[in-house]
């Protein structure tokens, strides 16, 4: 992932928001949407396009192009910022590649401490019961 050439393609628009704002929504275009087009994308090797294409499905349209958008602030700078830091966060965390789960054996030692706790809390209930004559 060569984030200099990705940071190149991303595209930025500003949009009108929705909510808070009073007036200001109605004048200020706040709303920030990120697209990123991942199929022509420079920056992503092969297998790194198709693992992004799998993951994120629901968040790519049909063309390939990975939309997300933000208008928590009334600042259209801090938007951008935060949109920016969300799409980093989103390829890092689905380009990590999951550990491989070893198998392993319970050891010897913890099967016969649970063997003698169970034969422990037997004899326990047993001498619960009234002697049979």
């Amino acid at each position: 992932m060569n984030k200099e050439r990705i940071q190149k393609e991303l595209q930025y628009k500003a949009v009108k928001s929705s909510g808070a704002g009073g007036q200001n929504v109605n004048k200020v275009a706040t709303k920030v949407i990120l697209n990123f087009d991942l199929p022509n994308s420079s920056g992503l090797t092969q297998e790194e396009k198709t693992l992004l294409h799998e993951k994120l499905a629901t968040k790519i349209s049909q063309e390939g192009i990975l939309i997300l958008s933000c208008d928590e602030d009334r600042s259209q700078l801090k938007n951008k910022g935060i949109v920016t830091l969300r799409f980093w966060e989103l390829l890092s965390r689905n380009l990590k590649k999951p550990k491989v789960r070893k198998a392993t054996k319970t050891p010897r030692s913890a099967q016969e401490k649970r063997l003698q706790s169970k034969k422990k809390s037997s004899e326990i209930k047993a001498n619960r019961k009234k002697p049979n004559f």
